[in-house]
C-alpha cells in the first residue's frame, strides 16, 4: 500500500509522508535541558505534530541508552473534571500502562493500584518516585495534554510533580516535560473555593518554555514532493506559492489539502493525472466549506474572552497595539490563531477565511439574496447592482443583524462579508486581509467570467476596501482611495470599490447612504457610503 498524507493522529513514517520529526525540534537544546535535570514546557497548537515529535524524541533518547524516557498522554483524565481522586487515578494508570507499552516495564501497574487506593494527593509523586528508584537509567517523563485538566485536578498534578522535584535524580525523574497547547503561564485554575491560581505559581520549577513551530516553506514543498517521488504524480508549480500562503506551514492544513487532492478527488486517484491549480483551489474551498474538525476546534476558541479581544480588534482594524494586551496576544498566538511577527495578523489565509465565515455562518445562510440576481448575461458580476442592493439591505436590517453578532466591533465588515459570501458562494472566491492599525479590511473577489473553462478562462478581479469613518469624510476618502488603488495594483484588479461605514449614531440614514466615482492612480474607484 502506498503512503499517504496524514490528517488524523500521529504520523508514522512507514504509512505517511512525513518530515523527520526530530528536525522540527531544537534537539541540542532539549538534550541540554535534560542533562541539566531541568523541568520544562513544550507547547504547540493542536494538530501541529506535537505527539509525533514527542514519540520520535522518546524513541531517539531511549535508543541512545542514557535515559529511560516515557511518553504518556493524560487527556483521558479530563473527563473527571474536578474529581481529583478519579482524575489522578487515571493519570497514574495511564503512566503505568504506557510504561508497559513503550518500555516493557510492568512493575508500575501493580504499584499504581496500591497507591491510588491510599491517597490520590500523593499517588503521582509516589509512583514517579518508585519508577525512578527501579529504573536502571535516569527517568525522564513526557506528560502530554496536561492543560486538558482543570481546576483542583490540574493543581494537584502540578503540585505533586513539584513535591518530588527536590528528590531528583535518584528518587524522582531527572526531567519532566509538560506538553500541551498552552504554556504553563497561561493555565488559569479555579479551585473549589473559587480561588484562581495561575500555572506559574503552581509550577514555579519550570526552567523554560519551548514552542513547536510550523513547517517551513521548503519543508512544505518537500513533504508534497514525497508523493511525487512515491507515485510519479506531479503537482503544478503554481500550487506551491498558494499552498504556502494558505497554510503558512500549519502541518494539519498542509496534510489535509494533500489528502483531499490525492485520496478524495476521484479523477486524481489515477496517478498519471497531474494535479492542477484548479484542482487545488477546488479542494481548498471544499475544506473551508466542510468546516472540518480542525477548523471547528479552531473557531470554538473564538468564544473565549481573551481570544475575542484580539480577533475582534484585528477584524475591526482598530488603530493601535494598545488595544490588545500582550498576554492575550501571546495566548492567541500559542493557540495558532495569529502570528506576532513580522506583524500581528491572522496566522494564514485559510484561517483568514475560516474565522469570519464561522462568525457569519448563520447570517450567510439566512440572507435571501441569490447569485442570479447580480450576474449579467455575459456571466459577469454586476458589482454596482450588488452594492446598491447591499446599501438598501444595510439600511433596513444592519442594526438587527449586527446585534446578533458575537463580534459586534467588526459588525459592519462581517455583515458585508456574509452578504457577499451568500452571493458568491460556489461561483467565485473571496480572499480577506486584515491588519492591525490599518483601519481597514481588504477583500479580493475573483469571479470566473467564463464558467465553462474550469477556472482557466477569464477571471473578473475586484477589490473592495472596507473602512470605518474616523476623521473627516474628505480625509478618510482621500486616504481610502490611495489604499484601494494600491491594493488593486497588488491584485491586478480591474474593478475597485471603497466602502465607508459611518458608525456615528446621530447621523441620519439619508446622509449615510450615497455613492460617487473618483480616480486614484490608474483606477476609477466607486466610493460607497454606509
Amino acid at each position: 500500500m502506498e503512503r499517504f498524507f496524514n490528517n488524523a493522529g500521529p504520523s508514522v513514517a512507514v504509512d505517511h509522508y512525513v518530515i523527520d520529526p526530530l528536525r522540527r525540534l531544537d534537539l541540542a537544546q532539549i538534550e541540554d535541558l535534560i542533562a541539566q535535570k531541568r523541568y520544562f514546557v513544550l507547547h504547540a497548537p493542536r494538530q501541529t505534530g506535537k505527539t509525533t515529535c514527542l514519540l520520535a524524541l522518546m524513541e531517539y533518547l531511549n535508543r541512545q541508552g542514557r535515559y529511560r524516557v516515557l511518553y504518556a498522554n493524560i487527556e483521558a483524565a479530563q473527563a473527571a473534571r474536578e474529581d481529583v481522586a478519579t482524575a489522578l487515578r487515571t493519570v497514574c494508570f495511564t503512566i503505568a500502562n504506557r510504561a508497559c507499552t513503550y518500555l516493557q516495564e510492568e512493575r508500575l501497574l501493580p504499584q499504581a493500584r496500591l497507591l491510588v487506593q491510599d491517597n490520590p494527593n500523593s499517588a503521582l509523586t509516589e509512583l514517579l518516585t518508585y519508577w525512578a528508584g527501579i529504573s536502571d537509567q535516569p527517568a525522564v517523563l513526557f506528560l502530554d495534554e496536561v492543560d486538558a485538566l482543570v481546576g483542583d485536578t490540574l493543581i494537584s498534578l502540578l503540585r505533586q510533580i513539584r513535591a518530588g522535584y527536590a528528590q531528583r535524580p535518584h528518587a524522582f525523574p531527572i526531567s519532566i516535560v509538560l506538553c500541551g497547547v498552552r504554556d504553563v503561564r497561561d493555565y488559569r485554575m479555579q479551585t473549589a473555593g473559587r480561588e484562581v491560581i495561575t500555572g506559574g505559581s503552581a509550577f514555579n520549577i519550570k526552567a523554560m518554555s519551548l514552542r513547536l513551530g510550523n513547517l517551513s516553506e521548503t519543508e512544505v514543498r518537500a513533504l508534497w514532493q514525497q508523493h511525487t517521488q512515491a507515485t510519479g504524480q506531479t503537482f503544478a508549480d503554481a500550487i506551491y506559492p498558494e499552498l504556502w500562503q494558505d497554510t503558512r506551514g500549519q502541518p494539519w492544513l498542509v496534510n489535509a489539502l494533500g489528502y483531499e487532492l490525492t485520496q478524495r478527488t476521484p479523477h486524481l486517484k489515477d496517478r498519471r493525472v497531474p494535479v492542477t491549480l484548479a484542482d487545488y483551489r477546488a479542494v481548498r474551498e471544499g475544506l473551508i466549506q466542510a468546516r472540518t474538525t480542525h477548523l471547528d476546534q479552531l473557531t470554538d476558541k473564538l468564544r473565549e474572552a481573551r481570544v475575542h479581544r484580539v480577533i475582534a480588534t484585528l477584524l475591526a482594524g482598530t488603530d493601535t497595539h494598545a488595544d490588545i494586551a500582550t498576554d492575550d496576544a501571546q495566548y492567541v498566538a500559542d493557540l495558532g490563531l495569529i502570528t506576532l511577527s513580522p506583524s500581528l495578523q491572522i496566522a494564514n489565509r485559510i484561517y483568514q477565511e475560516a474565522i469570519p465565515r464561522e462568525l457569519i455562518w448563520t447570517s450567510q445562510i439566512t440572507i435571501t439574496h441569490q447569485t442570479g440576481w447580480y450576474v449579467t448575461p455575459q456571466h459577469r458580476l454586476d458589482m454596482p447592482k450588488l452594492l446598491l442592493a447591499f446599501q438598501q439591505f444595510f439600511r433596513e436590517q444592519s442594526d438587527a443583524w449586527i446585534e446578533c453578532f458575537d463580534y459586534k466591533e467588526a459588525g459592519p465588515q462581517l455583515l458585508l462579508q456574509a452578504f457577499l459570501q451568500r452571493v458568491v458562494n460556489g461561483g467565485g472566491r473571496i480572499t480577506r486581509e486584515y491588519g492591525l492599525g490599518r483601519r481597514r479590511t481588504d477583500l479580493y473577489l475573483e469571479w470566473p467570467a467564463d464558467h465553462t473553462a474550469g477556472g482557466q478562462g477569464e477571471t473578473q478581479r475586484i477589490v473592495l476596501e472596507l473602512k470605518l469613518r474616523h476623521a473627516s469624510l474628505k480625509t478618510d476618502i482621500a486616504r481610502g482611495l490611495q489604499q484601494t488603488a494600491a491594493y488593486a495594483d497588488q491584485c491586478g484588479a480591474t474593478e475597485a470599490h471603497l466602502l465607508m461605514f459611518d458608525r456615528r449614531p446621530d447621523i441620519a440614514w439619508a446622509d449615510r447612504i450615497w455613492h460617487q466615482t473618483q480616480s486614484a492612480g490608474n483606477h476609477r474607484i466607486t466610493v460607497w457610503g454606509l
